[in-house]
């Protein structure tokens, strides 16, 4: 299904999620909802449903349930395990909001980003494919859309449909209105050193803030940082002067 968002600025985007796990319930990736406001699910015969709010989600992970006013549709089927490096995958999604595209490609391989394990695939994705099925050739979904490597071609990552075990289906779901009273706006630096976790700030000065306070400690070391926009994530790459070496810049 494709996932129609508005979030808390009032700003409207695309993502992706599928029908999974049990009634009612889709996966998503965390972060084309995090900051929503009203969700609304298409459907590949024009069918729409609300979508509720969350019922658990995995911030570190990137990972969250859903709940859709749905009933009598069929759920896919989940992979339990790894794919073999080199193996077809497909990806279906909505980039650039051209709902319901297929795209393939390979597993090209299997990785730890951020303490997380992901699938590195070649599968052309964009922004509007975040949080929709990775497919193998038997129709099992082995990953979520996760992000693509900023000026890199086809270099996108999933994460293993596995680690939707972690989550309850079975838990309330919190409206829209209740995760946005409860989000913080901003989160301590020290907190976001910890990898895969995210700092939400409304304050550029704030934000540039946390970045330098979080890059402190890295200096001639290789960082990531994910950039989230619109419901897409990027990823980019760079090392940290080291300014105790007489580096201004």
């Amino acid at each position: 299904m494709t996932l129609q968002v508005e979030n808390l600025a009032g700003e409207r985007y695309v993502g992706t999620a599928f029908l999974a796990i049990k009634e009612g319930v889709a996966v998503t990736a965390w972060h084309v909802v995090a900051d929503a406001r009203r969700v609304t699910a298409r459907f590949g015969d024009n069918l729409f449903a609300d979508v509720l709010g969350v019922i658990d989600k995995d911030e570190r992970s990137d990972l969250a349930l859903v709940r859709v006013c749905i009933s009598d549709r069929a759920r896919v089927r989940l992979a339990t395990a790894d794919p073999a490096i080199g193996a077809r995958a497909y990806v279906i999604g909505a980039p650039k909001g051209y709902d319901f595209s297929i795209t393939d490609g390979l597993v090209s391989q299997i990785r730890t980003v951020a303490g997380i394990k992901q699938y590195q695939i070649s599968c052309p994705i964009s922004e509007g494919n975040s949080g929709g099925p990775v497919v193998n050739e038997r129709g099992e979904i082995i990953g979520v859309t996760a992000w693509t490597q900023a000026d890199a071609n086809n270099l996108s990552f999933a994460i293993p449909s596995a680690r939707l075990s972690a989550l309850k289906p079975s838990l309330g779901c919190k409206s829209w209105a209740e995760l946005s009273k409860s989000k913080p706006m901003t989160r301590h630096a020290s907190a976001a050193k910890r990898p895969g976790n995210m700092v939400r700030t409304a304050d550029p000065e704030s934000t540039w803030s946390h970045l330098k306070n979080m890059l402190g400690d890295t200096p001639g070391e290789e960082v990531s940082v994910i950039v989230l926009k619109h419901g897409e994530a990027r990823c980019f790459n760079f090392v940290p002067p080291d300014r105790t070496a007489g580096d201004s810049r």
